[in-house]
């Protein structure tokens, strides 16, 4: 398990990205039922009271692919770094032979939002790639989301169009790519 440690400045806290373990499931659903609400009040429906859920993450715990960002002993965000491209990428041209790492269940808690939690994922999901030759990062996000379309540019992902997700229907999201 690799851990990551960002050194701690008079100006920015203590923040460790590293894989989540069991143990982190508290945390984790506590962070899902404090973000879904607010998510929900900005008109983005991506998750509800049922996704993502306990087993969703206990599962990717398993799989040895989901990550945590702690910032002085708080957890303060999650995503699953995958291998897992959902077909309808297909959609916008993705070729679903090649190899990709995809950042999926992205979340921040608002208490550390501006903080770099998210930059600091999307960070370990290049690292993952570089590691395992894979030059291809994909990511996508609801088109409600406006926090996410601004960040993934900032992060090098180029916008690559708009999908419909099988498992999330009357939903639309956009697609992302970073090429490495």
């Amino acid at each position: 398990m690799q851990n990551t440690v960002f050194a701690s400045t008079l100006q920015f806290p203590l923040m460790t990205v590293r894989q989540a373990t069991a143990t982190d499931l508290p945390a984790l659903m506590h962070l899902i039922h404090h973000v879904v609400p607010l998510m929900r009040q900005a008109g983005n429906f991506q998750w509800d009271e049922h996704y993502p859920n306990h087993d969703v993450f206990a599962n990717d715990i398993a799989q040895n692919q989901l990550w945590v960002v702690y910032i002085d002993g708080l957890l303060a965000g999650v995503a699953a770094i995958t291998e897992d491209q959902e077909p309808e990428y297909a959609q916008v041209g993705f070729d679903l032979s090649q190899r990709a790492i995809v950042t999926h269940r992205l979340a921040v808690d608002p208490a550390f939002r501006g903080q770099g939690v998210a930059a600091a994922l999307l960070a370990q999901a290049e690292q993952i790639a570089l590691e395992q030759g894979i030059a291809f990062l994909r990511i996508d996000t609801n088109s409600e989301n406006q926090i996410t379309q601004k960040l993934f540019p900032k992060m090098g992902y180029r916008y690559a169009g708009e999908i419909t997700l099988s498992f999330r229907p009357g939903l639309n999201f956009l697609a992302y790519e970073k090429t490495l």
